[in-house]
């Protein structure tokens, strides 16, 4: 078992940034790929990032290339997802999420974190 626990978030003006941070426990040798996801009520959620946990090799959304860097800190076992130049259709619950095999841009994940509220007003 992984357990997945979340901070960071809030609100903040168009073009401000946000750091979110995701700290795993448990069973963390098992993770394969770790992930980013987003939901906005009414929509399906939609994978951000993701990051294979060996190799470090990252795929990012087109829409956040270039404005999200997604970040990790082995000794702490914690991902980080760096939100710049943020838009207000960033505004979302971001979720991490991990899971132990490939591939890892899939929605299929298994264990998750609580989620976080991102929010971008104009």
């Amino acid at each position: 078992q992984v357990q997945l626990v979340q901070s960071g978030g809030g609100s903040v003006q168009a073009g401000g940034s946000l750091r979110l941070s995701c700290a795993a426990s448990g069973y963390t040798g098992s993770m394969f790929c770790m992930g980013w996801f987003r939901q906005v009520s009414g929509k399906e959620r939609e994978l951000v990032a993701s990051i294979y946990t060996g190799s470090g090799f990252i795929v990012y959304l087109d829409s956040v290339t270039g404005r999200f860097t997604v970040s990790r800190d082995n000794t702490k076992n914690t991902l980080y997802l760096q939100m710049n130049s943020l838009k207000p259709e960033d505004s979302a619950i971001y979720y991490c999420a991990a899971r132990s095999s490939g591939p890892c841009w899939t929605n299929e994940y298994t264990y998750w974190g609580q989620g976080t509220q991102v929010t971008v007003s104009t």
